[in-house]
Order: C-alpha cells, then sequence, then structure tokens
C-alpha cells in the first residue's frame, strides 16, 4: 500500500524541530524518528498528516549516560544502541531487558526508545518498564524543557502527556548509587509472551525489587499488552513489601495480579481476548518477580548485555 501524500520537513536540531512543528501547528503534523511506528501507520491509512517533521538526522538525542543517581538515554538512540550499554544493564536492568525484547534485529536496528515511548503502544515492551523504573520523561518544546513523571506519561488509546509542539528528548531511569546501593541489594527483569503475529507484548511484565537484610522493602511491578494504557499493579506491590524474599511471597504477590483488572475492558484482538491475557497474567508476574528477586540476592547473574537471539528464536517482530 501506498501512504498518502504529505509535506516532509528534515531538522538538524531539537531547537529546528520544535520551530517546524509551531510553523505547522495550523496543520495536522506528525514527528517521524525511526518510523517503525508511524510508517506502518502511514501505508495501512491508519494517518493521513499534512506534515511529517523528521527529526531522524538529530544526532545529539543519541546517547545513553550514567550520571550519578540516574541513567540517562537519548530519545533517539536505538534499542540495539541502548542494549549494548553495561551500564544501562546493571543500574536499570528491567528497562534494559524490555528494550532488548522489542521486535528483532531489523527493528532494534533502526527503531528508537524515544519514538516507541512516545508511540505509547499498549503492548510495546518499554512503557511498562519505564513505569516500574519510575522514569523521567523530558520533553522539550516551544515553552522550554519540561519533565513528566512515567505515571503521568501514558494517556491510553495511544495517547501521551506531550503537548501539542513538544517533542520527547530523553528518558531518565533513576538507580542506586553509594551507600544507598550497598545497604540494598536492587534487581529487575522484564518477562513477555510475544504475539505470533505482532511481536509485540501479548502480555509483558517489569518487576523492580528492593532486598535488605532478606526481606522486600520496595516491589514495583508494570504489565504491557494487558491493560490500556500500561500500569503498575499496585495489589501485587504492596503484598509484596516488608515480606520475606522467598517463593511463598512471590507466589501470594502474583495471585493478586488480576486484582482491578477488568478482563471486559482488556486489550483484545482475534488472538488472544482480554479474558486470556488477564488469566496468564499472574503466570508472568511470578516469573518476572522470580527473576529479579534472584537477580537482587544474587542467586542468579544480572545480564551485562543482550542476549543472542535471532528473530525465530525470539518470536521476535513478524510485521
Amino acid at each position: 500500500m501506498f501512504p498518502p501524500q504529505f509535506g516532509y520537513r528534515r531538522a538538524g536540531s531539537v531547537a529546528e524541530a520544535v520551530d517546524l512543528l509551531a510553523e505547522f501547528s495550523d496543520r495536522d503534523v506528525r514527528v517521524l524518528a525511526g518510523g517503525h511506528g508511524l510508517l506502518p501507520d502511514l501505508k495501512a491509512g491508519r494517518e493521513a498528516p499534512d506534515v511529517l517533521v523528521d527529526i531522524g538526522g538529530i544526532d545529539d538525542l543519541r546517547y545513553v549516560e550514567a550520571g550519578d543517581g540516574a541513567v540517562a538515554v537519548g530519545a533517539l538512540t536505538t534499542y540495539a544502541d541502548a542494549v549494548e550499554s553495561e551500564a544501562l544493564w546493571s543500574r536499570a536492568t528491567a528497562f534494559a531487558e524490555a528494550v532488548s525484547r522489542v521486535g528483532d534485529v531489523q527493528i532494534r536496528n533502526r527503531g528508537t526508545v524515544g519514538g516507541n515511548l512516545a508511540q505509547a503502544d499498549p503492548s510495546a515492551d518499554p512503557p511498562a518498564a519505564a513505569l516500574a523504573s519510575e522514569a523521567t520523561l523530558v520533553a522539550r518544546g516551544p515553552d522550554g524543557v519540561r519533565e513528566v513523571d512515567a505515571a503521568k506519561f501514558f494517556a491510553g488509546g495511544g495517547g501521551t502527556a506531550l503537548r501539542d509542539g513538544e517533542i520527547l528528548t530523553e528518558v531518565r531511569l533513576p538507580t542506586a548509587d553509594g551507600a544507598e546501593k550497598r545497604e540494598a541489594a536492587v534487581g529487575g527483569a522484564y518477562v513477555k509472551k510475544t504475539h505470533p503475529a505482532s511481536g509485540y507484548a501479548l502480555v509483558g511484565v517489569a518487576a523492580v525489587v528492593t532486598v535488605e537484610d532478606g526481606r522486600v522493602t520496595d516491589a514495583r511491578v508494570a504489565v504491557d499488552g494487558v491493560t490500556d494504557p500500561p500500569r503498575r499493579l499496585a495489589p501485587v506491590e504492596s503484598a509484596l513489601e516488608g515480606e520475606s524474599a522467598d517463593a511463598d511471597s512471590v507466589d501470594s504477590a502474583a495471585d493478586r495480579a488480576a486484582e482491578g483488572v477488568d478482563p471486559e475492558a482488556a486489550v483484545s484482538d482475534a488472538y488472544a481476548s482480554g479474558a486470556y491475557r488477564v488469566e496468564v497474567l499472574s503466570v508472568h508476574v511470578r516469573r518476572a518477580l522470580e527473576t529479579a528477586l534472584d537477580r537482587a540476592t544474587g542467586a542468579a547473574a544480572t545480564p551485562t548485555g543482550p542476549p543472542h537471539r535471532s528473530a525465530a528464536a525470539d518470536g521476535g517482530d513478524r510485521r
């Protein structure tokens, strides 16, 4: 299928991109980054903008930087480049693992972290990890730079907290450092049942846990592929916090995964109904918590890089 005709402008900097969005503010304008979300929508007729502003050439937005208390990922960092960062794996493991599970090799070489978050597909992998990581998303627009908590960023139906004329520039992932890190052990994980047709998450769960003296002092668990928008699973978190870091606690917490998740309102398609996704949610919550706790306690090593996988082996994107 051929996309509809549209105007095209290429920005060489963030400032120029913001100016172009302002110039075409009276038109239907879209931002083009890696293109793996927008271009299929154009070809399928789901989007018909008047103008595309291409930000894909802004190299200043390609980086992974580890600083005090956070790892910052530039919005135009490709998935492939992001998961080559040892700092991202060691300090924001759940997010790194979620990014490593996006699509296949071709998608990961071209698609961008910021484009994924801005598209806000309810079945994409990074949004749940951003929620569990309590990430901060940084946007720049005509009124300057603005920071948005991940918990307030995803609005459902592909909507986000981005305002007209803004572009997403960075995601910051808070990490424990120094004395704080020595006192408590933090583990993260992302597990996923891959959609058989699209490669998106049919059910995806991100977990970040903190263990101190054998007890879970902090638990953050978020899901994608089931709810729109992706969300934290508060009953699971409250059931685990304060409990021993063992299998019984994980089982009790995972059993509460479906609390407050309406099967009638869950994501549903011809491959998997909402009821099915909710039914298998607790299994994936249990797997994510088990892995995160094993990594926090040292029972399992935290990965330092992406697994070497083929698209066939990981059930990758078949779009």
